[in-house]
């Protein structure tokens, strides 16, 4: 048997793969009633990661048993939305979570909530998906 290990030296270049991430920071536009406080966007072959900030500057958006009125938040920049149908992601303020979704027209929404989403509060959304 031969032990194909055997002579193999570790290098920087075998542990590159081969693809360097694309990132950004602009392009995020936020919907009315919010602010952006800061957008992230990764971007590697066909797999992008995307992390929203957002600010609530308008009135309280009312949860009822997990459910609110869905609430457009941000439209994320062309180059970094699906490209295959609408992408399910998580929100969290840091008291209340629920989930949104993106759409290949890159409209953020808010789709449930645990509890309300009242005036100045942060909101964390996070999304990763393959693009086509």
């Amino acid at each position: 048997m031969t032990n194909w290990l055997a002579g193999m030296t570790i290098t920087a270049a075998r542990l590159n793969d081969g693809i360097d991430a694309t990132t950004t920071a602009s392009g995020l536009t936020a919907a009315s009633g919010f602010s952006v406080n800061d957008f992230r966007g990764y971007k590697s072959g066909k797999i992008i990661v995307i992390d929203m900030y957002m600010l609530r500057t308008g009135g309280t958006i009312t949860a009822t048993t997990g459910n609110i009125t869905d609430t457009a938040i941000c439209t994320v920049p062309s180059g970094w939305r699906p490209t295959n149908g609408t992408i399910n992601g998580a929100w969290d303020d840091g008291t209340s979570e629920g989930g949104f979704v993106v759409g290949t027209d890159g409209i953020c929404t808010l789709r449930t909530a645990s509890g309300d989403i009242i005036l100045n509060r942060n909101i964390r959304l996070h999304a990763a998906f393959v693009i086509d």
